[in-house]
């Protein structure tokens, strides 16, 4: 089969890989239909994730059909349609029964990080009964892929940490997929006003079409300034900091009232500057994690019903045997104005 393979930091080939195998009687063999490349893969690409190693297969989004099920499987078989969860639960352990399956003693995150993952043909999903999802045949499938990731991301870490509430004022810095999922979700909770920041013009201008009430483009003007025009001197109630590096997270930490929330949601490489000596007093809460899929069912059930369009996010398309040239315009996402890319097996 084929599979995009991690060869060190930099380097990366579209290769003929050895088909994936049940190793454990309750893994599943999926036959991946649709693929993603996340954010998270370039940080891989980087060399900024050190646990993955040369020869891995990437990837930890996508749907497919159950191709073979181990013996101990009992929710799926031969010819399911199914959503891959990013996090693989074993759903037994200390944290699985509190619902952190991101901290699962047997899974997590590994798709694409310990173990290979679904940027191949086929892919082998431990603990498949806990890990995969059922997909009816008429669903939107460039939708599920969204609910791999980036839908559960952006809810979770940000609108559910944050707790978004009706009425509050919410603003998202960085307008990119993680952004624009915690944008889409926040709505559910019926929010007075959501601030999109970014300094990508364009962007701003598309989330005013996926629900953001106001846009602030940080490039051409003071962020805090422009965001305390528009609520008023003392701040937001929540701040979703989806970008990772220190000067959005600056910024998030400024624009909070008394009471407020600042969910961090973006992956960061380097230490930021925590400003305890002004934040004590304002009685805040700062909230980080890993996403834990826990949501994914309830969200699923929104896309089926299409009260939730994430194929809305999905901005280019590539066949599989195009997976370098997906990359190089995925690693470029604002000259080739990218959102998110989906990728085609058939």
């Amino acid at each position: 089969m084929k599979a995009l393979v991690f060869n060190g930091p930099g380097q990366k080939s579209l290769v003929d890989c050895p088909m994936p195998v049940i190793k454990e009687s309750t893994d599943v063999i999926v036959k991946m239909v649709k693929s993603t490349i996340c954010g998270t893969d370039l940080h891989i690409l980087k060399g900024d994730v050190p646990a993955v190693t040369p020869g891995r297969i990437l990837g930890h989004e996508g749907m497919g059909i159950v191709e073979e099920v181990g013996e101990a499987v009992r929710n799926f078989k031969k010819g399911d349609k199914v959503l891959i969860s990013c996090i693989t639960s074993c759903g037994k352990c200390d944290n699985c029964k509190k619902q952190l399956y991101a901290h699962c003693s047997d899974g997590g995150w590994i798709l694409g990080h310990l173990i290979d993952g679904t940027q191949a043909e086929y892919v082998r999903i431990p603990h498949g009964d806990n890990s995969l999802y059922h997909l009816k045949d008429d669903v939107n499938e460039e939708a599920a892929v969204m609910l791999s990731d980036i839908l559960p991301t952006g809810f979770e870490i940000g609108v559910l940490n944050g707790t978004v509430k009706p009425g509050d004022t919410v603003a998202i810095v960085g307008a990119g997929p993680i952004g624009f999922a915690a944008l889409l979700t926040a709505q559910f909770f019926a929010p007075a006003k959501i601030i999109m920041i970014d300094l990508d013009q364009e962007r701003l201008e598309v989330s005013k079409n996926f629900g953001a009430t106001d846009i602030v483009n940080s490039g051409t003007e003071n962020a805090v300034e422009a965001v305390k025009r528009i609520v008023g001197e003392a701040g937001v109630d929540v701040a979703i900091e989806a970008v990772g590096i220190p000067a959005t997270f600056d910024i998030c930490q400024k624009l909070l009232k008394p009471g407020g929330h600042l969910a961090n949601v973006g992956v960061h490489g380097k230490p930021v500057e925590l400003h305890i000596e002004e934040l004590w007093i304002r009685n805040v809460t700062i909230t980080m994690g890993l996403v834990c899929t826990s949501t994914t069912s309830m969200l699923l059930k929104n896309v089926e019903s299409k009260k939730l369009q994430p194929e809305k996010l999905v901005s280019h398309r590539f066949d599989f045997s195009d997976m370098i040239n997906a990359y190089e315009v995925f690693g470029n996402a604002a000259k080739e104005k990218v959102l998110k890319v989906i990728i085609n097996f058939n």
